[in-house]
């Protein structure tokens, strides 16, 4: 047999997102280099790995063992080279982090400096839906989450991170007038998905103002409420972080009312239950030793 380890983690990924794809996205390869590698895969095998049943992938019993056969093999490899650099004092192991959407605004800046200082350490950042991030956390599929509303239902360890400010945004050259709370039911108001933590602050705010609204739209992402917001489709309470460089250029601006801005907390969490690796401990370490000199220089707090 001659398979390699490039084989073994695109089919495992495959096999955990039952589509080629989705695999591309999240491995940063084209579609046709991720069906070569499972051909070469398959080409091991006289016995199917995949099939396809209403144009959905799936495995077969067969393929549903060597998947678990790839995984051991794929930790045992991750253990060698954990033992070789422990033996060289050299910090190495992986961190897996599930975030938010509008948590790809702030996680790389507290990463960076953490893979500066232990370049021998791997990080993955899956971004999500909150729904998706939880469950996740839940399945053990990643090590920490990083959330602005810690799940109540759930026992975890929560470690501050920075401030979260949601603002009253819309374009600048908005011919709406929003100048006081009333005016909120006059305008179009830009929610995002059942679910997220950012439609829940936006629509408990309005609850607590008795605000009646009377048209709205509904988004599926930061992006695509940002370009709606930008199109002059509306107004929308959302978190700063995300929309700094538009307000930079004076394509959209923030409205001042009475009880804005809500602010909630970036939180990296941890199931209760959660044994750490030494690279694990570490990095909380660090997050704790070096946020604040970290948000200071990164971003406006202010």
């Amino acid at each position: 047999m001659n398979i390699t380890l490039h084989q073994l983690n695109i089919f495992l990924k495959v096999s955990k997102l039952k589509s080629v794809t989705k695999a591309a996205e999240e491995m940063h390869l084209t579609q046709p280099a991720i069906s070569l590698q499972l051909k070469k895969l398959q080409e091991q095998f006289d016995i199917p790995l995949t099939e396809i049943i209403g144009r959905q992938l799936h495995l077969t019993d067969f393929g549903n063992q060597i998947a678990k056969n790839c995984e051991n093999i794929l930790n045992e490899i991750d253990e060698i080279k954990l033992i070789t650099n422990d033996y060289k004092g050299i910090m190495s192991g992986h961190i897996h982090i599930s975030v938010v959407s509008t948590g790809k605004y702030i996680i790389p800046y507290f990463i960076k400096p953490f893979l500066d200082l232990y370049p021998y350490v791997d990080i993955t950042i899956d971004v999500s839906n909150k729904e998706k991030v939880i469950k996740d956390l839940i399945n053990n599929e990643s090590d920490f989450s990083l959330v602005s509303v810690v799940p109540e239902h759930l026992k975890v360890f929560s470690y501050e991170l920075m401030d979260n400010k949601l603002y009253l945004v819309g374009r600048s050259d908005s011919e709406l007038a929003v100048e006081k709370i009333e005016d909120l039911e006059k305008v179009p108001l830009v929610f995002r998905e059942k679910g997220s933590a950012t439609r829940y602050a936006m629509e408990n705010f309005l609850k607590n103002q008795d605000i009646d609204v009377k048209k709205s739209l509904t988004l599926e992402s930061n992006e695509a409420v940002k370009q709606a917001l930008n199109a002059g489709l509306g107004f929308s309470i959302v978190p700063l972080i995300g929309i700094t460089k538009y307000l930079g250029k004076n394509e959209l601006q923030i409205y001042p009312i009475d009880g804005l801005p809500i602010v909630s907390k970036w939180n990296l969490i941890h199931s209760e239950g959660k044994k750490m690796t030494p690279v694990q401990k570490e990095f909380l370490l660090f997050l704790e030793k070096n946020k604040k000199r970290i948000i200071e220089s990164k971003f406006d707090i202010s």
